[in-house]
């Protein structure tokens, strides 16, 4: 074989070569996008929120205040979104982050009539008015709760001593704290946060 038929030989194997590959490269990309358009992303679902538990509470009437007695209630689970949209920025900060309003910031004297205060996030009923009592401390406090099993007691070591903390048993809504230096007949004051609070006053016949 001449140098110039090797010559030739070797453009066209090498040219052969370069061809054959650019095929293979150009059929890959294009398998690679038919993958990609069969296997499209599938959008996310939203957080759904999980099946609340079913809770014993007591219950109470609006219109007099009158306790009706056991009632079985699911407890009130939403997502984050959902919280913000049931709760002013002010309650959703000290209902779903344990946060604190300012002292004297809120409705916090005793109401001049009488009713009961429920949970702005459930509607759980929380405290009767006539258990409120001035405190001073520029929050709503009174000596008990409206009933035992509709408030959560729990410890609470934060900010380096030990509190108990007081929430909704109807969504698990932080509501404030309980002392012991408050008035009898308890000797107790549950100190709690007027944005946690929804006051319904009692209709008088």
């Amino acid at each position: 074989m001449s140098d110039t038929s090797f010559r030739a030989d070797r453009r066209r194997f090498i040219l052969g070569t370069l061809v054959g590959g650019g095929a293979l490269v150009a059929g890959g990309l294009a398998s690679l996008q038919l993958f990609a358009q069969d296997k499209k992303p599938v959008a996310a679902l939203p957080p759904q929120p999980a099946a609340g538990k079913d809770v014993l509470l007591q219950c109470f009437a609006d219109d007099d205040g009158r306790r009706l007695g056991p009632c079985h209630v699911q407890k009130l689970v939403l997502t984050d979104a959902q919280w913000h949209e049931r709760l002013s920025d002010d309650a959703y900060y000290v209902m779903r982050r344990e946060g604190t309003e300012r002292a004297f910031s809120g409705p916090h004297e005793k109401p001049a009539v009488p009713g009961l205060y429920r949970c702005p996030g459930c509607d759980t009923a929380l405290y009767d008015a006539a258990t409120q009592f001035d405190s001073g401390t520029g929050w709503p406090s009174f000596w008990q709760p409206i009933a035992k099993e509709n408030v959560i007691e729990r410890r609470d070591n934060s900010f380096g001593w030990e509190r108990t903390a007081i929430s909704c048993a109807g969504c698990d809504s932080h509501l404030g704290h309980v002392f012991d230096d408050g008035p009898r007949p308890t000797g107790l004051r549950y100190c709690m946060n007027s944005v946690a609070l929804r006051f319904v006053p009692r209709k008088v016949s």
